[in-house]
């Protein structure tokens, strides 16, 4: 436990971010309510004033796990993050500094209970705090509403999950079983069983997308690999 400990002093700097983006959320609500905030392009003024707040504080997030990252001695769990073989930066940076705004499909969490997140908040609550926004981190531990919000992000990524992998195999079933007679004939074109023209050349320009850049082939490279950098 103690390899996610923080000195004091960046323990203290990491609250004033997370302070500061607080009162910049709470600006940007006032701004909403005065009819002042600047409309985003193509965007009504509530749906500006969400992706606003979620900008300040996903903003504060990643400032505060960038400190902690740095402030944090080099351990097991640290190395793992850095060399890529289990987590991330952004686990280590949750677990020491601040688990940051919970996004659910991409917006922060709405109000599914009457006018507001939880029965706990006042009904018309736009505060980070009311809207999922967790300012503690694990090893501090969380509140019973951050909590909650960290289960609703939780319970959605699984379902998406194991809702999205029987979708994917389905549909390679599909497609397999309605393109496993076709094949490239000796002419380059592309033929079914009966000998019926799918497509005149392979791919519409007969390239292999295996062996291609951006669909163009790399002849300077071939010529390096086969002469082995030699003029």
């Amino acid at each position: 436990m103690r390899d996610l400990d923080l000195a004091e002093e960046t323990r203290d700097e990491i609250d004033a971010i997370i302070r500061k983006s607080e009162e910049d959320a709470l600006k940007l609500i006032d701004d909403f309510y005065a009819g002042k905030l600047e409309i985003l392009p193509g965007r009504t003024m509530a749906e500006t004033l969400e992706l606003r707040i979620l900008e300040v504080l996903n903003k504060a997030r990643n400032k505060s796990g960038d400190i902690a990252i740095r402030q944090v001695r080099e351990s097991t769990a640290l190395t793992m993050a850095k060399c890529g073989s289990r987590g991330n930066p952004l686990n280590i940076a949750q677990m020491t500094a601040v688990v940051g705004q919970q996004a659910l499909r991409g917006k922060r969490i709405e109000t599914g209970f009457k006018e507001r997140t939880l029965s706990y908040f006042q009904k018309n609550d736009l505060s980070p705090k009311s809207r999922g926004f967790i300012r503690n981190n694990f090893k501090s531990g969380l509140t019973p509403s951050e909590f909650f919000f960290g289960a609703m992000t939780g319970r959605d990524a699984l379902m998406d999950t194991a809702l999205r992998t029987p979708k994917s195999g389905y549909l390679y079933r599909r497609l397999s079983n309605a393109m496993q007679d076709l094949k490239v004939a000796y002419d380059n074109s592309v033929r079914d069983a009966s000998g019926k023209i799918v497509q005149f050349a392979y791919g519409e320009d007969s390239l292999d997308v295996s062996k291609t850049k951006n669909g163009v082939i790399d002849v300077k490279e071939i010529i390096e690999h086969v002469t082995g950098g030699e003029q």
